[in-house]
């Protein structure tokens, strides 16, 4: 069983920390006013849009999405220190699984790992972030490649994904696993670009695939 992490394990991470992250890079670079949209669109990006925002400001993007990888994960740690980053209180079902456990998260591979050790979290030998790379951008869900190294990793092409976006549901599909989407509070309104495998409230319907299953 593999999960994605934010918004499925732990608590959203706040979109004005990664803003925050964004312009204090900037300023590293010596862009000390950049416009809105272009920090608002760093949330998330394709290389494409990365690089015509570089060029914009005269800045090489390989280094300034290392840096402002580094920075979003720092800023996360803090969050997850200071108790803002909580786990889910169902997380708690995972301690009952006798799968073998796994996540796979678009968020910085430094953040997923600080997470699974910072909660102790079961299924830390198979945990998969993204790279702070201009690769790591083209491999991010929905793109298959991190699920395709953890399952790689397990050695094993029968296992479920639970996730709590779109991108989640199309990893699994395009990496032949069955998928698990987590409707919580956040995503009430969110309509998907494909059907699910399952669909759930929280882990606890998770558990319930399981016991249903086995």
């Amino acid at each position: 069983m593999l999960f994605d992490n934010d918004g499925v394990l732990t608590w959203l991470t706040s979109l004005d920390v990664f803003s925050r992250a964004i312009e204090t890079t900037f300023a590293e670079f010596g862009v000390t006013d950049p416009d809105p949209q272009h920090v608002e669109a760093l949330y998330g990006i394709t290389p494409d849009e990365l690089q015509r925002i570089c060029e914009r400001y005269g800045v090489d993007p390989a280094p300034f999405w290392r840096r402002r990888d580094r920075n979003a994960a720092l800023a996360q740690h803090a969050e997850i220190r200071a108790g803002r980053k909580p786990l889910y209180d169902d997380v708690e079902i995972l301690d009952e699984l006798d799968q073998e456990l796994g996540i796979v998260s678009n968020n910085q591979a430094d953040t997923v790992s600080y997470i699974v050790d910072y909660y102790d979290l079961p299924g830390s030998d198979i945990c998969y972030g993204r790279q702070p790379t201009l690769d790591g951008i083209r491999r991010k869900k929905p793109d298959p490649y991190y699920l395709q190294q953890a399952l790689s990793a397990i050695g094993t092409e029968d296992a479920l994904y639970v996730g709590d976006s779109g991108s989640d549901v199309v990893a699994a599909r395009q990496a032949g696993v069955d998928s698990a989407f987590v409707r919580r509070s956040h995503r009430q309104d969110l309509e998907l670009p494909e059907q699910p495998t399952y669909e759930v409230e929280d882990l606890y319907g998770v558990r319930d695939i399981v016991d249903s299953t086995d």
